[in-house]
């Protein structure tokens, strides 16, 4: 079976309990076969709101990439993530990093689909985790592994600015 890897943030209190309910709801969609540490991160962009608790999940699943796509948006809906704008606090966010080692692109207008999701390698708080979980696993575009990427993210900022929760 196809294993995705999602990542799951949030910074609407209870943050961790909402973290927690997404885990928990993501076995609908297949088997969380592995939930990396969570971490706590200062929110990126808007930077006037809450900080983050944020981790990573490996899922087997049936669902093909776009399929998985609405079904984790509709999840986003189903526990509590109403739209605000870009970078905006939110109850839950769930982003498809990786399935199997595919590159993709499919655009149904409404729900644009990028594998490996284009901008994992710029965020600690993805790379983190991630770290914890599939330090070995090749980014299937930029060829390195992501304990790799990791260490190039930190030599850049110069210091973490995540931390276990």
């Amino acid at each position: 079976m196809p294993q995705a890897v999602i990542a799951l943030g949030s910074n609407i209190a209870p943050s961790k309990e909402n973290i927690d309910r997404a885990v928990a709801a993501l076995s609908e969609l297949g088997t969380v076969k592995e939930t990396a540490p969570y971490i706590v991160s200062k929110p990126e962009g808007f930077t006037n709101q809450a900080d983050f608790i944020n981790t990573v999940v490996i899922l087997s699943t049936p669902y093909r990439p776009l399929p998985l796509l609405k079904k984790l948006k509709e999840l986003e809906v189903h526990l509590g993530r109403t739209p605000t704008f870009p970078n905006g606090p939110r109850v839950i966010d769930l982003d498809l990093l990786f399935y199997d080692d595919k590159i993709l692109f499919e655009d149904d207008d409404k729900y644009p689909l990028i594998v490996p999701h284009p901008r994992l390698h710029e965020r600690e708080f993805v790379l983190k985790p991630l770290s914890y979980i599939l330090p070995e696993y090749i980014h299937p575009k930029l060829g390195k592994p992501v304990y790799r990427l990791y260490r190039e993210l930190m030599k850049k900022k110069g210091a973490p600015e995540c931390r276990i929760l």
